[in-house]
């Protein structure tokens, strides 16, 4: 593509002279301007190193990491790389909250050096490409300033760069729709790792009806083809206008970056819906790019102002999206024994019945536990002294603490209803059938007297590792392991020997 072309148009006599009139040997084109940003498509490019230099990579963020968090490649600690300014890139450098490309550089000898990523520092796009086996003084002999080269997005680059460009495009589409028919101003937007959904951040939350409508006129002027292309002029630092704030003080989108000196104004126009400054990569037609909205918003609230997340799929991300939901889809079905369009029906079938097993299931156990606890509280009205017991029983369920402490509770109510004052400790413990290592085997202690449940719960703990605590008349708690009567259950019944 040609520095003047249907997608890209310098407007400016002064900029065109200023960039290409003159001898560019020894100089990088500016970020603005670059090879990637005036033909999205290209992929390959003869270009000249204008300088290299070691990299001393910044130690990894201690920020929180999310699911969510913006798709940039990273460089691991102690990677060896060298920072490299061409001539001119493909490769675009991280901005405009478009993430950086990845790709490779040929040299001369035959070398091909992977570029991990690409930054712009001031104006200039900044390679940051990997050393060779730690041959640091080969590597800078590779990249001498002068040194001809060859840089190129791979076939892993490329689909990375349509990626982006899909969504990036398709943000602008959705903002411009949002804001032209609903008043809507998009706060901020995040391209997400794939193949997740990315979202615009926008003023309040949308209706269904209101996602339908965006997504209907969105996907009306992909249909029809609409164009899009890049003018270019001098910057004008005069004439940049400040970010727009809310009442409450939220910036809607993103200024100009205070340390650009590129010097150079790019707006991105999508003809007939949408002008906007953006540094990014964006497709020169939207046909074929399709958007999908996920019909709902996330409402988010942030100190002084509530906001909302809308998230959107487009280009190969919609590919994707429908291809693993088919496969979830059909993998249900399977399961539940009926065709696709029945899986909801069935899956509310299963729910119910789960629900209803449930409760049988609460039921049963309350009733069982009663019978054990008027069990325990006829043996313990017939003991002369204290009454000490160890139960221990084997069961699979999910949560055998819940199914204890139901013992529990039914011995209390029964005890009370005895209107024995016999004083009592009880330990009720349960293992796993299968005997593994692997096994959460629970305990239980209840007794008449609060000091002498400590005392055996911390006993527990020192004979037998158990983890836990409790307050009052209970205590419980859990350890790991095989659960052996001539061992463990030895060491209960050891226990309560001991306590008088």
């Amino acid at each position: 593509m040609s520095i003047d072309s249907e997608y890209h148009r310098i407007l400016s006599p002064l900029l065109r002279g200023w960039i290409y009139g003159g001898d560019t040997v020894g100089y990088s084109t500016p970020v603005g301007i670059l090879a990637c940003q005036r033909d999205p498509l290209l992929r390959k490019l003869d270009a000249t190193v204008v300088a290299s230099a070691l990299s001393s990579p910044p130690p990894p963020s201690k920020g929180k990491n999310t699911k969510k968090a913006v798709l940039a490649p990273t460089i691991h600690p102690g990677e060896i790389c060298l920072e490299v300014c061409l001539t001119d890139t493909v490769i675009f450098p991280e901005g405009g909250g478009q993430p950086s490309d990845t790709g490779i550089i040929h040299t001369l000898d035959g070398t091909v050096w992977a570029v991990l990523q690409a930054k712009r520092h001031g104006d200039k796009a900044i390679h940051f490409v990997r050393v060779h086996d730690g041959d640091i003084d080969g590597a800078l002999l590779a990249f001498a300033p002068g040194a001809k080269v060859k840089v190129e997005l791979d076939q892993a680059g490329f689909a990375r760069r349509q990626d982006h460009m899909s969504l990036h495009t398709s943000q602008h589409l959705l903002s411009a729709l949002l804001e032209t028919r609903l008043g809507i101003k998009t706060l901020s937007w995040s391209l997400t790792s794939y193949p997740s959904s990315c979202y615009v951040e926008i003023s309040r939350g949308m209706s269904l009806q209101e996602i339908t409508m965006i997504q209907d006129e969105a996907n009306k002027l992909v249909f029809e083809g609409k164009k899009v292309h890049v003018e270019v002029e001098e910057l004008d630092t005069r004439n940049v206008k400040p970010v727009e704030k809310l009442e409450s003080g939220r910036a809607v989108g993103r200024g100009l970056p205070e340390d650009y000196t590129g010097g150079v104004h790019r707006v991105v126009v999508i003809d007939g819906v949408d002008r906007n400054p953006c540094c990014g990569t964006h497709l020169p037609s939207l046909n074929n790019l399709q958007l999908f909205i996920l019909p709902h918003t996330e409402t988010l609230s942030r100190s002084s102002t509530t906001v909302a997340r809308l998230n959107f799929l487009a280009g190969p991300r919609i590919i994707a999206h429908l291809t693993s939901t088919h496969n979830y889809l059909t993998s249900t079905a399977a399961i539940l024994s009926c065709g696709t369009p029945s899986v909801p029906e069935r899956v509310t079938q299963v729910v119910e019945d789960r629900r209803s097993a449930t409760k049988r299931i609460e039921e049963a156990e309350l009733e069982l536990a009663r019978y054990i606890a008027t069990d325990l509280v006829r043996e313990m009205q017939g003991a002369g002294s204290i009454f000490k017991k160890h139960l221990h029983r084997t069961e699979d369920s999910t949560n055998v603490l819940a199914f204890l402490t139901t013992i529990a509770s039914a011995c209390f109510e029964a005890i009370a209803e005895s209107g024995t004052e016999n004083p009592y400790l009880i330990i009720l413990s349960s293992s796993p059938s299968a005997q593994m290592v692997t096994n959460t085997n629970v305990v239980f202690i209840l007794g008449s007297d609060d000091k002498l449940v400590k005392e055996v719960g911390e006993a527990m703990k020192t004979k037998l590792g158990v983890k836990g605590g409790g307050k009052g008349l209970k205590w419980s708690g859990k350890f790991s392991g095989v659960w052996k009567n001539r061992k463990e259950g030895s060491a209960v019944e050891d226990i309560l020997k001991s306590v008088s």
